[in-house]
């Protein structure tokens, strides 16, 4: 365990709250409970995915062995849209539907992801959309940290091709692991970040498979998007 993290399982005991300026949560570079972030180890695919081309980038993920992922996976789910979108939404993990038919979100959470994009006044097509994962791990449970280790470099390389003017995290994991920080879904929202050497602007919401669960935090969701576009808009 690294010292960050001794010293917040050390005052989490004490049931001391850990306390950070509000301007570093909003730039993204910190979160409540985590005041002395640790430095992310590099990922093993950043070298191999910089300057690759979308033909080459998308070979390279199908290919890959990084990780676990590759011998449980039927796969890869690479990502699908406008390769120029200034919209780019960002999941999770591929789930089995996924897996099976290679692209992200088909499923009925896909369907409601489509049908938040078209309140936009947007198609499917008009965006981009992604997952912190490429593989779907087994049982569909999260993401460990060293298989988002892994798939870090091909994501970061997918945001620096398309240079969207905002990302949309799509769920508490998508978001923690985009933000590299620790902070709840709740803290999180309603709120600007950024993210990558580009600062791209990045705004959190629920994960459509929540929204199918708790229908009664759409409202909430169509807020958070209200947000997004006039982060993109640059009238916030």
């Amino acid at each position: 365990m690294r010292r960050g993290e001794r010293r917040r399982e050390y005052l989490k005991a004490l049931g001391i709250e850990l306390w950070v300026p509000r301007d570093a949560v909003a730039r993204g570079t910190v979160g409540p409970g985590d005041a002395e972030p640790d430095e992310p180890a590099p990922s093993p695919t950043s070298g191999v995915a910089a300057g690759l081309d979308w033909d080459a980038l998308e070979a390279r993920v199908r290919a890959c062995t990084a990780c676990a992922l590759a011998e449980t996976r039927t796969q890869t789910v690479f990502g699908v849209g406008d390769r120029r979108a200034r919209w780019m939404f960002v999941g999770e993990a591929p789930g089995a539907e996924e897996d099976r038919q290679g692209l992200p979100f088909v499923g009925r959470a896909g369907q409601l992801l489509t049908a938040m994009v078209r309140a936009l006044g947007l198609a499917r097509d008009q965006v981009y959309i992604a997952n912190i994962l490429k593989c779907r791990p087994p049982g569909n449970r999260d993401p460990r940290p060293e298989e988002v280790t892994c798939c870090e470099g091909y994501l970061a390389r997918q945001i620096e091709l398309i240079g969207p003017g905002i990302i949309v995290a799509l769920g508490r994991i998508a978001a923690q692991n985009l933000l590299k920080i620790e902070a709840p879904l709740k803290a999180l929202r309603g709120r600007r970040h950024v993210c990558g050497a580009a600062a791209t602007p990045v705004v959190v919401t629920y994960h459509p498979a929540y929204l199918l669960r708790n229908p009664v935090d759409k409202r909430r969701a169509w807020e958070d998007l209200q947000l997004a576009r006039a982060t993109l808009e640059g009238t916030v």
